[in-house]
């Protein structure tokens, strides 16, 4: 009786386990209701994050930071300056350093421009 009991405990609580929700707060996509005014936004600012990884990879790699033509659109000049930010300041040395300056840097410029 007591190795039954203790073998459904055993299943119960891995059960638990693998049905758990995956942590919130960490990495991954922000889900983005198209329909929501501000939509653009939330998008553009989530580029700008790809924009800072690969900037951090060029400049470590040692190549040349990379230049986005200007559509008249804020993405442009947000990624540019963003690039260059990435490519002059030293201290910024992780991929996630990288990420937190760019969604910063895209909501303070769209939130002059507002």
């Amino acid at each position: 009786m007591k190795r039954e009991l203790t073998y459904a405990l055993l299943v119960a609580s891995l059960l638990l386990v693998v049905a758990a929700p995956p942590a919130a707060g960490h990495g991954g996509t922000i889900a983005v209701d198209p329909a929501a005014p501000d939509a653009w936004k939330y998008r553009l600012c989530n580029e700008m994050t790809t924009v800072a990884r690969q900037a951090l990879d060029d400049r470590d790699k040692g190549r040349p930071p990379r230049r986005f033509a200007d559509d008249g659109g804020p993405g442009p000049a947000i990624a540019n300056a963003l690039v260059q930010r990435i490519f002059t300041e030293p201290a910024i040395t992780s991929p996630k350093r990288a990420e937190a300056i760019a969604r910063s840097y895209c909501n303070e410029k769209l939130q002059e421009s507002s």
